[in-house]
């Protein structure tokens, strides 16, 4: 997991581990390869009349990542699409044990979702672009100001970010109910120098991922549905 500093534009790294976590999960050659990676997401919050009925992701491998999730695979144009497809069904079934890497909640509470679907992976030049949906396991009324989005790999060398709050997008008719804001990480000096002097063996941290990563708040005016669901 690196913390992206903006200001400046540099990518800092917070953790000295190998590049595991989604990379490993990603391709079995990552075990040994170690490459560091980066994902840039977009995120559409589906839903209609103030009720969210779930989130699509448009996640953008760097260049050196979307060569080691095709190393060994058959890429000719007879064979790209059916690759591609393999891939991203690999991909999916692989995260699945680790949430999607996606954490919604409303308060302390998570929101659950049902299983991906419609898993794609298509190519923008030197990149791979997984896109998939994740349905809620039942539509969430929006609440005022409790509901909070965090989409990241919580312990490995792994940076998942939104490049600006224009990248989290309210689909449907849900900006006439929703703002959002975008919180960008801001660890201490402490945790930063615990961070980097992790070793590379050491156990995963499994909070501290969380630390480095960027977070969605939602406001959202009341709405009649929000009574009703109390």
């Amino acid at each position: 997991m690196f913390y992206r500093n903006r200001a400046n534009n540099r990518i800092i790294p917070v953790m000295k581990r190998a590049a595991l976590g989604l990379a490993l999960l990603i391709s079995p050659l990552f075990a040994t390869a170690h490459p560091h990676s980066w994902i840039e997401m977009k995120t559409y919050v589906d839903g209609k009349g103030g009720m969210i009925t779930g989130l699509r992701m448009v996640w953008s491998f760097d260049p050196m990542t979307s060569a080691y999730m095709l190393d060994g695979e058959d890429t000719s144009p007879e064979k790209e699409e059916q690759t591609f497809t393999k891939v991203a069904a690999s991909v999916l079934d692989n995260m699945l044990s680790e949430h999607y890497f996606t954490y919604f909640y409303d308060g302390q509470e998570p929101i659950k979702y049902q299983l991906a679907r419609y898993g794609k992976i298509t190519r923008d030049r030197a990149r791979l672009v997984l896109t998939f949906e994740l349905p809620l396991s039942k539509p969430k009324p929006v609440t005022e100001d409790s509901l909070k989005l965090l989409v990241f790999e919580p312990s490995y060398y792994v940076d998942m970010s939104w490049r600006s709050k224009r990248d989290v997008i309210l689909a449907g008719d849900l900006a006439d109910y929703c703002k959002l804001e975008m919180i960008q990480p801001n660890p201490t000096p402490e945790q930063m120098s615990y961070a980097m002097s992790l070793p590379a063996d050491a156990d995963p941290d499994n909070a501290l991922g969380q630390l480095f990563t960027q977070s969605v708040r939602f406001h959202c005016k009341p709405t009649e549905l929000n009574g009703d669901s109390e």
